[in-house]
């Protein structure tokens, strides 16, 4: 059975598609608008359970979190991201409860204009996605994002220019040459 990679390698991997800095700012925009997007589609689709009930939203939640906090080697970004992720489903579960028009227009339109934002970015960037070439990358992406969040907020330095000795440094590509 092979082992599951490490946060610092699923970071450090991710990074090399998102070096520059006017990409990442729209993963700040983006991800979390694409997580909302698809927790407020999946909220209503709900299982009873004895007394309590369940949806496809908090199942998703689950099966991530569970993914995250067994990541090895970044425990409290795995909390954070967890937490930030939970926060964003109880909001769509906040506005999934309208009516079927606003629920599609929310879950559909975030998760539309949340891919639109990362395609400009990308453009930025002068790379396809990473989830191009590992799907694993869609979930990467929240966790990348919470990192980035923290990172700017001075925590963890030394996982910080791990990314960036494994990756190369941010920068702003020039798009004049282009």
């Amino acid at each position: 059975m092979s082992q599951a990679r490490t946060a610092i390698d699923l970071l450090a991997k991710y990074a090399v598609y998102h070096r520059d800095q006017r990409n990442i700012a729209t993963h700040f925009v983006g991800v979390p608008m694409i997580v909302f997007g698809i927790g407020v589609l999946l909220a209503r689709a709900r299982v009873d359970i004895g007394d309590v009930t369940v949806s496809a939203a908090w199942v998703a939640f689950a099966l991530s979190a569970v993914w995250y906090l067994t990541r090895r080697g970044a425990f409290t970004l795995s909390l954070a991201v967890t937490a930030a992720t939970g926060v964003i489903i109880l909001a769509a579960h906040a506005v999934s409860r309208g009516s079927v028009g606003a629920w599609l227009a929310w879950g559909l339109g975030t998760f539309i204009i949340g891919w639109i934002i990362q395609f400009i970015g990308h453009y930025y960037e002068g790379r396809k996605p990473a989830f191009v070439d590992d799907l694993v990358g869609l979930l990467v992406g929240p966790m990348f994002v919470t990192a980035e969040a923290l990172f700017a907020l001075g925590w963890n330095k030394p996982l910080h220019a791990e990314i960036e000795r494994r990756a190369g440094p941010t920068h702003l590509r020039n798009l004049v040459s282009i």
